[in-house]
Order: C-alpha cells, then sequence, then structure tokens
C-alpha cells in the first residue's frame, strides 16, 4: 500500500488544529481540575493542569448551596419553557413567511428584519416590562426571548426547500393547513428542530442580562446570576485574605466553589449537545441548497 506523502500543506494544517485543541481544551482541563483540588492549591493558583490534593468538597458545598441549587433550577425551568414556546412560535411563523402566495408576506419579513438591527432600547423596554405587569415575573424571562428573527428566517428558508408536492398531495387528501404543517412539514423537519432548540437552549442557558434586570427575588435568579455573585465574592474575599484567617479561609472556599459550579452548570449542556449533534450536522446546510 503506497504510503501518502505528507506536505508543507499538511504540515501546516495539523500544526494550527493541534494550537486551536489548546486553546480550546486547556481552559477546560485546567477548570475541571481546579474543581476537585484542595481548596488552598486553587486560591494559590499553584494548579496549572493537573488536579493538586484531589478531593470533591467543592461539589459537595455546590449541591449543599441553596443559592447555587435553585438558580440552577430555575435555569432549567428557563430554558426548557423558553424553548418550548419559542419552537410554538418561530416554527409557525417560518412555515407562513415561506408560502409565497400569501398577501403582505414581504411586508411582514421587512417588518422582522427592521427589529434585527433597531431596538427600543433598554429602557423603553423595562418600562414596558413594568406597565405589562412583567416585572420580577418569571414570564418575563420566557417572553424576552421568545421570537427571534434570525432563527425565523431559518425557519422560512428550510420550509421553502420542501417541496410543494407534499402540501398539494395533503390538500389533495383533504387536509387543513394547520393538520399538514403538524403530520406532513414537522416530521420532515427534524434537523430544523434540533438546530432551534440547540440554538434557544444554549442562549437561554447562558444568558444573565435579563434576570439581572427583570428580576429582583433572589429565588427566582438564574444560574449565572447566582455564579455572578460567586465570582464577585470571591475577589472580594481574596482582597481581604490579609484581614485574618477566616477572610482567608472564605476565600479558599469561594475559589473552590466557583470552579464546581462553573462544571455543574457547563455538564447539561455538555450531556444534551450529542444527542443533538446529528441534527445540528445535518441543519448546518439548511436552505442552502435550492431545488
Amino acid at each position: 500500500m503506497k504510503k501518502k506523502k505528507i506536505t508543507v500543506f499538511d504540515i501546516v494544517i495539523y500544526t494550527i488544529t493541534f494550537l486551536l485543541i489548546l486553546i480550546v481544551g486547556y481552559p477546560l482541563v485546567l477548570v475541571l481540575s481546579n474543581s476537585v483540588s484542595s481548596p488552598d492549591m486553587v486560591a494559590a493558583g499553584k494548579v496549572l493542569l493537573f488536579p493538586k490534593g484531589f478531593t470533591l468538597e467543592g461539589y459537595k458545598a455546590v449541591f449543599a448551596d441553596k443559592d447555587i441549587m435553585t438558580g440552577f433550577f430555575n435555569t432549567v425551568f428557563y430554558t426548557v419553557v423558553q424553548t418550548l414556546v419559542s419552537l410554538a412560535v418561530t416554527l409557525p411563523a417560518g412555515y407562513a413567511l415561506a408560502k409565497r402566495n400569501i398577501p403582505g408576506r414581504n411586508f411582514f419579513m421587512m417588518i422582522f428584519m427592521i427589529t434585527m438591527y433597531f431596538s427600543g432600547g433598554l429602557i423603553p423596554t423595562f418600562l414596558q416590562m413594568q406597565k405589562y405587569g412583567l416585572y420580577n415575573t418569571r414570564a418575563a424571562i420566557v417572553l424576552l426571548g421568545t421570537f427571534s428573527t434570525y432563527n425565523c428566517i431559518i425557519c422560512r428558508s428550510f420550509f421553502e426547500s420542501i417541496p410543494k408536492e407534499l402540501e398539494e398531495a395533503a390538500e389533495i387528501d383533504g387536509c387543513s393547513p394547520m393538520r399538514t404543517f403538524l403530520q406532513i412539514i414537522l416530521p420532515l423537519s427534524k434537523a430544523l428542530i434540533g438546530v432551534m432548540v440547540l440554538y434557544v437552549a444554549v442562549g437561554q442557558w447562558n444568558a444573565y442580562m435579563d434576570c439581572l434586570i427583570y428580576i429582583q427575588d433572589d429565588f427566582k435568579q438564574s444560574l449565572q446570576v447566582v455564579l455572578r455573585r460567586i465570582l464577585i465574592l470571591a475577589q472580594t474575599a481574596s482582597l481581604a485574605e490579609e484581614g485574618g484567617e477566616y477572610a482567608a479561609a472564605l476565600a479558599d472556599r469561594e475559589a473552590l466553589l466557583r470552579y464546581s459550579a462553573m462544571v455543574v452548570s457547563s455538564l447539561p449542556l455538555l450531556i444534551v449537545y450529542p444527542f443533538l449533534q446529528k441534527y445540528f450536522d445535518k441543519g448546518v446546510m439548511i436552505g442552502s441548497v435550492k431545488g
């Protein structure tokens, strides 16, 4: 068997790939190593790659911390509910805009496109939330991220690529437009749904500005806001290390807690992603090829 000749181009590509893996992988390994290392080693910054003084105290502290667990379940709630509501709104909107015979199709698409570049701003949105009685409610977090024009355009492009003969055959068989959408179109849109779930869920899981601005009660805050609070406490405790043994112990605990909390907050998405990856790979080319 003839061996493949390694060219300069191959060496450059392998080198760049290796460097990218290091750039992306090292922070992940560092966070994981810090989360299972001794608190004093973590606080002193002595963990550079492998764990030092292996311990699971950080994870025990995370699961014993009521604020973190409350934030975790709030984030799960916001992510699941917003994803379902977003699919229920975005998919039908994209399907409707894919119909070229609908009156005002271009007008509504133009209105949607305008919102991608211009918005009312933070203060008008805040005042609107207060006026509608949504301030400090879970509904505010769910509704604010329900509709995305970008996602709607992706849905429209995908539905336009589905052969019209399928809908015509369903219409001949007596299917209503709603039944055609639910029983014919959606089963063929698994790749699209997978991509939408990934986009919306990841966006909401990592978001914290909406909760920071529109939620006042601590028991309604998301995990990201709680993690932000832990990071601030860790920095404050680090500055107060010279204030005594209590301050030093608090700094050690907060330093270990923040790394363990980062791992716990990232784990759900890492678990879900492999199940959606096959749909994401298919969805990359959604709407790019027209027949």
